[in-house]
């Protein structure tokens, strides 16, 4: 299968998922294999909110949406232009996916596939119900991929690489196990936001969404905010303010009764505005329903922080910080080229 097919077949899954938006659930004409697989994915989706209460179908179709906007085909190619994938050998690459936001894993699946390998995924437990429905599609709209696409519960077993997404504590279980065979292990990453105080309020309202969407539960979703001293959190407060129901959903509400309890046990200072709470502290993962923050003196002690703690920051939403900054708002729409962790997964795939 030429690699013009693979990405042909991504193209058509796309179209397929344009269906699928936050606009709005709508079966439309000339897609293929739609009598076979629009009811079908409709139907995940309802089962993907039942198993997951954290996968609200806003935050699914929030991720679908994202997919539409990338698998293009005119994306794909210029995506993949400057890669060489003339002398690959196909392998088979295990994934062990993560299941913190819909569709974690699909980067990886679309990665392994387009350059040439077969897959042999391993999903975790909170999110199984959309992507091997997916698969299927991609099977019947290029029939090259049958016998490509595996989906596994067992003890991976038969597989050439790996790539792992997990925690720091399974990390070290994956560096041990998978030791013999070429891999990207991928640990805990939290992201940050820089400010200077000068932000607008757009700005401001942008970076709630790197906040809030998924409830903060992606390494992408901004935990921490480094700003100035005197810094006025009255504008950042009102800006935060179009999220407030946000605390009507139960399990985030749990999760900041929770949280907050703790914190007025243990006499910890704090702010917050009955969906947030936010708390000075040095650390870069914070829990659900609170944003951590830590107060700089100027900025090239913080860039000299920040390069220092590079493994540990998946993204710095700023203007004007660093080249590889992300604008606010923009830390859930990641191009196909934002490889988690920085690591190339392509030109991984194309040298195994």
């Amino acid at each position: 299968m030429h690699l013009q097919e693979r990405i042909n077949a991504f193209a058509k899954l796309g179209q397929f998922l344009s269906q699928f938006s936050s606009k709005g659930i709508d079966k439309k004409e000339n897609i293929e294999h739609n009598d076979l697989f629009f009811d079908g994915f409709k139907h995940q989706i309802k089962i993907a909110k039942e198993h997951n209460g954290w996968f609200k179908e806003d935050n699914i179709l929030f991720a679908i949406e994202g997919w539409i906007k990338s698998l293009t085909k005119e994306n794909l190619e210029n995506w993949l232009s400057s890669y060489n994938f003339e002398d690959v050998s196909p392998k088979q690459v295990a994934i062990i996916m993560a299941g913190n936001i819909p569709l974690v894993g699909f980067h990886d699946l679309l990665c392994v596939l387009l350059s040439g390998h077969s897959v042999l995924v391993k999903q975790s437990s909170n999110d199984k119900q959309l992507l091997p429905f997916l698969g299927k599609y991609l099977e019947y709209t290029e029939p090259n991929f049958k016998g490509k696409i595996k989906f596994t519960e067992k003890k991976l077993d038969s597989f050439d690489a790996v790539i792992a997404t997990g925690s720091n504590n399974t990390a070290r279980y994956f560096e041990y196990y998978f030791k013999n065979k070429p891999s990207i292990i991928r640990k805990n990453r939290n992201s940050v936001a820089i400010l200077t105080g000068n932000e607008t309020s757009e700005q401001l309202e942008a970076l709630s969404e790197d906040m809030f969407r998924y409830y903060g539960l992606g390494c992408r979703n901004v935990s921490k905010m480094f700003i100035p001293k005197d810094y006025n959190f009255e504008g950042f407060f009102k800006a935060m303010y179009k999220w407030k129901d946000i605390i009507h959903e139960n399990k985030y509400a749990n999760n900041y009764d929770y949280n907050k309890a703790v914190y007025l046990m243990s006499e910890f200072d704090m702010l917050e505005n009955g969906f947030l709470m936010i708390k000075e502290d040095q650390s870069y993962a914070s829990p659900i329903a609170t944003l951590f923050y830590e107060y700089y003196e100027n900025i090239e002690t913080l860039k000299i922080k920040t390069e220092t703690d590079h493994d540990l920051i998946q993204c710095i939403v700023a203007d004007g910080f660093t080249d590889t900054e992300v604008p606010f708002g923009k830390t859930q729409k990641p191009e196909l080229y934002d490889y988690a962790d920085n690591i190339d997964t392509i030109a991984f795939l194309l040298k195994i």
